[in-house]
């Protein structure tokens, strides 16, 4: 092997042409290689899929030297089956890549590309994804907030939302900075070095002119605020369209439930459609854990507090985190893992579910082992029946369906599956059976020329669904080509970034 890498600066230096300093992502390339191209010299004889694994083993960086030392080489080192191998070993999934790069690239409002893939250079898409370490990434979040690097692959940290950070009867800039320094100094990076990724909680949900005002209110304070903590760019986008990105979609319903509430958002081409409406239900995260607290409580279940409901709620989304983050856990914590799976779960017909015998075990560290039995699908099921935990309120699947009836009577495109993708979005919404149940039941209330082809899309990274949308933004290639060009800083007066001037 080392002899054949050895050929290779064998054969360009035999025929190397003046060096050019150029970077990998300044370079224009044609999209494939094909056997009428220049020689390779004694590589010729070696059929140009073997050479391609070759010039795999030398790395992007080596192989970017190829295609500016020697001509002869430089279509086959452009090829883009040789870059696409190099983005599936750097950082994301080659399928969330390929998604950004080909609907999140132009910015804001969205533009699918239609030209093929052959027509995008993947090699200089890889040269402008590694200029810069990378952006802060910050998931306001309802219950807690998320933070981490946009180059790692999950959240770093977790804390207060922002919402809920510091004295709440200060005021909102002096909460926000003290927040984002608080997030700063754990991350223990500079404000100025990097770029920043925010995404805003859903909140004030109508398209009157108070929500609106509201919403800006909201967004300039935290543009005012990092602004003035010198961060030199900086993107805030809402908690559902992101999850949306995560599922890589530009378009759907994401069904996002929330801390306090469940939202329903109709997003077309990554904007929300709130000219539609989004359907608000006064069920969230904390109601379904309080009605899990009650039945225990009528059990005579004894726990030390609230967050231990929580954790038995919970057990999946952790171990749906886990085993998506690749976390390395011994034998042993896999196999507790994999028996627990399923303590809390939504039931596919619960009448008949009620019949059953569902009784099984949990330990909670430090407090002893909890059964459970009928709580484990009654839990979930106050999301389809609020009334059970005594809330009057419509259930999801009425919600999701009064969304859908107004999207396909508002005519917004000439395609009318664009809101037949329901992703779901939010910590409760990982519990298992959630996403079948839901499609079934609006099977049921929908008609068939709105409820065909319906598909319902469980959180695609668990709980941290909107912070991989916002990491996949951090990452995308021109995001970071424009940040470290400060002279065409005019071109994002149309795209979602702020940037800071001097």
């Amino acid at each position: 092997m080392a002899m054949l890498l050895k050929k290779v600066w064998e054969s360009v230096s035999n025929r190397a042409t003046s060096f050019s300093s150029s970077s990998i992502g300044s370079v224009t390339t044609p999209p494939s290689y094909t056997e009428s191209s220049s020689s390779l010299g004694a590589f010729d004889r070696l059929p140009i899929d073997v050479v391609l694994q070759i010039v795999r083993l030398v790395g992007p960086k080596d192989a970017a030297r190829l295609s500016v030392v020697c001509k002869s080489w430089r279509p086959l080192v452009s090829d883009n089956r040789l870059w696409i191998y190099f983005l599936q070993n750097y950082h994301d999934t080659w399928d969330s890549v390929f998604f950004v790069e080909t609907h999140l690239r132009s910015g804001y409002p969205i533009q699918t590309f239609s030209s093929p893939i052959t027509e995008l250079s993947f090699m200089r898409i890889y040269g402008q994804r590694v200029q810069v370490p990378g952006a802060v990434i910050v998931d306001g979040g309802s219950g807690h907030c998320k933070y981490g690097w946009s180059k790692n692959a999950c959240p770093s940290g977790r804390s207060a939302t922002f919402l809920e950070f510091g004295n709440i009867e200060s005021p909102m800039y002096t909460r926000l900075q003290h927040f984002f320094a608080t997030i700063y100094s754990r991350m223990q990076v500079k404000a100025s070095a990097h770029p920043i990724v925010v995404s805003l909680p859903l909140c004030h949900y109508d398209d009157t002119e108070a929500a609106r005002a509201s919403r800006r209110q909201l967004k300039d304070a935290i543009y005012t605020a990092l602004f003035d903590m010198n961060v030199p760019a900086v993107c805030a986008i809402n908690q559902a369209t992101l999850a949306l990105y995560a599922a890589q979609r530009t378009s759907g319903i994401v069904v996002n439930i929330g801390f306090q509430v469940t939202s329903v958002v109709p997003i077309l081409h990554g904007k929300v459609m709130r000219t539609v409406g989004v359907e608000v239900m006064g069920v969230g995260a904390l109601k379904v854990t309080g009605f899990l607290r009650e039945q225990m409580q009528q059990n005579n279940l004894n726990f030390e507090s609230l967050h231990t409901v929580q954790t038995l709620k919970e057990v999946y989304c952790f171990s749906v985190s886990v085993m998506l983050h690749n976390v390395a856990l011994s034998p042993t914590e896999l196999g507790q893992i994999q028996g627990r799976l399923n303590l809390c779960y939504v039931a596919a017909d619960y009448e008949a579910e009620l019949y059953k015998d569902t009784q099984a075990s949990f330990e909670v560290p430090g407090e002893g082992w909890f059964t459970l039995s009928k709580e484990r699908f009654k839990t979930g099921e106050v999301l389809f029946q609020p009334s059970i935990a005594g809330v009057c309120a419509m259930g999801l699947q009425q919600a999701v369906a009064l969304c859908m009836d107004h999207c396909h009577a508002a005519e917004l495109s000439e395609d009318d599956a664009w809101f037949k993708t329901i992703v779901l979005s939010g910590g409760t919404s990982c519990l298992p059976g959630l996403a079948e149940r839901l499609e079934k039941e609006l099977h049921g209330l929908l008609p068939p020329s709105i409820s065909n082809g319906i598909r319902v899309i469980s959180p695609p990274y668990g709980a941290d669904s909107a912070w991989i949308g916002a990491k996949l933004i951090g990452n995308v290639s021109y995001f970071i080509t424009n940040y470290l060009d400060h002279a065409k800083l005019d071109i994002f007066t149309t795209v979602m970034f702020s940037f800071r001037t001097s």
